[in-house]
């Protein structure tokens, strides 16, 4: 066993062995799997934590802040504030992230505080201490490559259980309190911030700034979603096990059946019981199973819907031709 491993499965059982008053007590496999999990988890949180700090701060100080343009969401509001009054901008990442870190705390849990805490106070350590170069000044490649490096880190900050920009928490609590969604507390957030950027510093910076925006937007779905977006397919044929087959033989993918029965069709009320079929593939996938599909049901009824991202089962795994 790794010493690493071995040194910290020895103090856990040390802890659980004295909660129990019972110095002999071992550990059963399931809970050294368990707390090897966890370690592991935390790792690996931990290490995507630290570079999306190392990207947001790269598209910060290599491309937006030599050339004063902004983003949006809390990292803008800080941004803004910087060109307006010269303050810090470190100082500023974390005392306009306060609130947030508290909101976070309310409506997600203590844990994800804490990461974002650290998170927060780590770009902003980042920001003070590491010297990144200036890459360019031409403000197309400015607002496209700031956005895509500050996006990349946001969005690998959250895929580490944390985040580096409160929006999305703000937006998660309006969206709970009122009749808004998330996208549109955004959009309202960012279209007040890129307003005053207008007013305050000109309107070709605040409309390079809303291509950074973009960019920036479009990288976190990239990061967030995964890199293979996935498809639901729901399937409802009489060749459904026909169907099965072929998505589990020829595809190499799991599938859930569903028990369903039939509605009103052409053919009157059709309430026999029919065999649903679901599976989850990749989007490069999707042409190759709607052909499937169409040589053994033509008439069959298809329903498609996007998936952020998926775990587990037979998804990630080839094709077996």
């Amino acid at each position: 066993m790794n010493p690493l491993w071995q040194t910290l499965i020895q103090q856990s059982i040390i802890r659980h062995a004295a909660r129990k008053n019972d110095p002999n007590y071992e550990p059963s496999r399931k809970e050294l799997f368990i707390f090897k999990m966890h370690i592991r988890r935390q790792i690996v949180n931990s290490t995507l934590i630290i570079l999306g700090i190392l990207s947001a701060s790269f598209g910060l100080k290599g491309f937006l802040l030599p050339n004063g343009f902004i983003d949006g969401g809390v990292t803008g509001i800080s941004l803004l504030v910087s060109e307006i009054t010269n303050l810090p901008l470190p100082m500023l990442v974390v005392i306009i992230n306060i609130p947030f870190i508290f909101l976070g705390y309310k409506n997600v849990d203590k844990g994800f505080a804490i990461r974002t805490l650290l998170a927060i106070c780590g770009l902003a350590l980042c920001l003070l201490t590491v010297t990144f170069p200036i890459i360019t000044s031409d403000k197309l490649l400015v607002s496209i490559f700031g956005g895509f490096f500050l996006g990349a880190g946001i969005g690998l900050a959250m895929r580490g259980g944390g985040v580096i920009d409160g929006t999305e928490v703000l937006a998660l609590t309006i969206s709970r309190k009122a009749s808004i969604t998330m996208g549109d507390v955004v959009l309202i957030i960012n279209l007040v911030i890129f307003s005053v950027a207008a007013f305050v510093l000109s309107m070709e910076t605040a409309l390079y700034s809303i291509l950074t925006y973009f960019s920036a937007t479009k990288t976190l779905d990239f990061i967030i979603s995964g890199i293979e977006e996935h498809t639901g397919v729901t399937i409802i044929s009489d060749y459904s096990e026909t169907i099965r087959k072929m998505i589990t033989e020829k595809m190499g993918r799991g599938v859930t059946i569903y028990q369903g029965k039939r509605g009103y069709g052409k053919r009157g009320h059709q309430l026999n019981e029919t065999d649903i079929v679901f599976t989850v593939i990749t989007r490069l996938e999707v042409s190759r199973l709607t052909s499937e599909i169409e040589k053994i049901d033509p008439k069959a009824f298809v329903i498609m819907n996007s998936i952020n991202d998926t775990k587990g089962g037979m998804i990630k795994k080839k094709p077996l031709h």
